[in-house]
């Protein structure tokens, strides 16, 4: 699923640490959950168009995306569908990957006292490809499809297709701009993807106002 190939790309996999910081990832991931959910046909917008709601209440076999389904207790804007799927979300797609043998979580310290946690890729093929084929679609070695183009417009909502791919940073931005404003996907996935976009950019400045503000 998308939110478990966008983790496996924000992990660092010399340190097994992330390549930005948690808010922008945990922000990322919820778009990544909230475009999943659009796209399995639960979630779509209100007949105004502005709002995000639950529209097949028929239960979804992974439950991830169940949990997060769960949550649309009402119609809600596309930022505040992201602020309310990002709660646990890095946890959450974390505990999947290691369920599948494909990460393994680690507790660690930052400066002896503060916990966190590392991911140790422990299927590196499965990482490799994910990082292989959005790394050939940023550096223009091949267009964008469905799940790449969606891949690569989570990254630039959040500034981070130069932390996750090596290459030129304007160059990568260019593109990664032109492919959030690409026609990869169908025209519901895809003004329901430009919502979701708006929604992390904002979520991310909102969240970093407010820890500059603390």
């Amino acid at each position: 699923m998308l939110p478990e190939d966008l983790m496996l790309l924000f992990i660092n996999e010399q340190n097994g640490k992330l390549h930005t910081d948690s808010s922008s990832v945990e922000n990322a991931l919820a778009g990544a959950v909230l475009i999943e959910l659009v796209n399995s046909g639960r979630v779509a917008f209100d007949p105004n168009g502005k709002k995000l709601q639950v529209v097949d209440p028929t239960p979804l076999k992974d439950p991830l995306l169940q949990e997060s389904v769960a949550r649309f207790d009402k119609p809600m804007k596309p930022q505040r569908a992201v602020e309310r799927l990002r709660k646990k979300v890095r946890d959450n797609v974390a505990a999947q990957l290691e369920g599948r043998g494909v990460v393994r979580v680690e507790s660690r310290k930052v400066l002896g006292i503060f916990p966190a946690k590392s991911y140790v890729i422990t299927d590196e093929t499965a990482a490799g490809g994910v990082r292989k084929a959005v790394g050939e679609v940023a550096l223009g070695y091949r267009g964008a499809d469905a799940r790449t183009g969606a891949l690569i417009t989570l990254l630039y909502a959040v500034k981070s297709v130069h932390k996750v791919v090596a290459g030129d940073k304007r160059d990568m931005n260019k593109r990664a701009k032109d492919i959030a404003a690409g026609n990869w996907a169908g025209d519901a996935v895809r003004r329901a993807v430009e919502a979701i976009q708006a929604g992390v950019v904002a979520a991310t400045a909102a969240a970093a106002a407010a820890s500059q503000g603390g």
